[in-house]
Parts: C-alpha cells; sequence; structure tokens
C-alpha cells in the first residue's frame, strides 16, 4: 500500500515539477532541458524501484493508472484541464510580439522567430495572432493580405473575373445595337 502512495505523489509531484520546467515537447528542449527532464524522471521513479521487482511493477503500473484517471479528469471537468495542462498563451497580437507572456514563459523572440520560419512566415508583421499551445506547438493566424490563396478565394476570383467580362461584353452589345439602328 505505501508503494501505491508513493507512487501518487511522485505523479503529482513530476506533474506539477514539469509543470515549472515550461511548456516545450521533446524535440523543441535543448540538450540541457532534455538531459534534466530525463534525470527528473529517474528521480521520480528511484524511491519506487529500490523496493523490489514488483513493487517497481506495481509503482509503474499506478504510474500508468494515475495517468489515465488525470486524463480522464481533464476531460470531464475543464479545471483541472487548465491545472493538469495549462492553456494557450497569446505570444503575437497584431504583429507585435507579447513581451510579458513570453517572459513568464521564459521564451525568447528568437525561439518564437525560429518556430515563425519553420511555419514558412517571414515577417512578425503578417501575424494577427500568435499563441504558444500547452504542447509547445505555435498557433497563429494570420492578417487577411498575408493570408495564402485558398481554393475559395481563387473562385471568388474567378467569379469577379466573369462578371467583368459579362459587363463588357453588355457594353460592347450597347454599341452594336446603336451601330444596327443606323
Amino acid at each position: 500500500m505505501e508503494t501505491a502512495w508513493q507512487s501518487i505523489v511522485m505523479v503529482i509531484s513530476g506533474v506539477l515539477l514539469l509543470r515549472i520546467a515550461g511548456r516545450k515537447s521533446i524535440s523543441q528542449m535543448t540538450m540541457a532541458q532534455t538531459v534534466v527532464m530525463i534525470s527528473i524522471g529517474s528521480i521520480i521513479i528511484e524511491p519506487i524501484v529500490e523496493t523490489s521487482l514488483w513493487d517497481a511493477i506495481i509503482g509503474a503500473g499506478i504510474f500508468i493508472i494515475a495517468l489515465i484517471i488525470m486524463e480522464y479528469v481533464q476531460i470531464k471537468f475543464n479545471f483541472f484541464e487548465k491545472l493538469i495542462t495549462g492553456k494557450s498563451k497569446v505570444v503575437i497580437e497584431n504583429g507585435v510580439p507579447h513581451t510579458e507572456n513570453l517572459r513568464k514563459l521564459r521564451y525568447t523572440v528568437d525561439q518564437l522567430e525560429i518556430q515563425l520560419r519553420q511555419q514558412g512566415i517571414t515577417t512578425l508583421s503578417d501575424v494577427k495572432t500568435a499563441t504558444l499551445e500547452p504542447n509547445g506547438q505555435l498557433g497563429y493566424e494570420l492578417f487577411p493580405d498575408a493570408r495564402p490563396l485558398t481554393v475559395k478565394d481563387f473562385k471568388q476570383l474567378l467569379r469577379i473575373d466573369q462578371n467583368v467580362d459579362a459587363n463588357q461584353q453588355e457594353t460592347q452589345n450597347i454599341f452594336d445595337e446603336l451601330s444596327d439602328k443606323d
């Protein structure tokens, strides 16, 4: 029973430690951050593993069960989702980096620019809003003039072009009509 309580305490401690550590996925971490995260994992599991093989298996099973319960609670209750996972933070508003939120996230403008370039965005002023998601990914909305042309936009352009052609044809018909009356 003591192993179960240790496992639960370690899961809660691990979640809190990782929330404090920041919101970056493994692929976005520096080498030092990766080493620290792996070390935290080892430190968290060590008190459980030291006792016996069966205790380690039970402890790992409890970790998995605790994870499943935490995911279920997050789905059922929005409060717990915000508490455990966090929520998106605005990092760019109207083309201007939101430095206060970047500072709170311990995220530099250079790191933000790297993620924007990876998305094919070359200018901060093209970004209407950008958010750093709880999983470390960047979400963004471009200003209308900076958005790529979509099929819908293209169809609208074709309709406008067809309307211009129709208007030109009507204009030609009016002149043709006058010359026919003479």
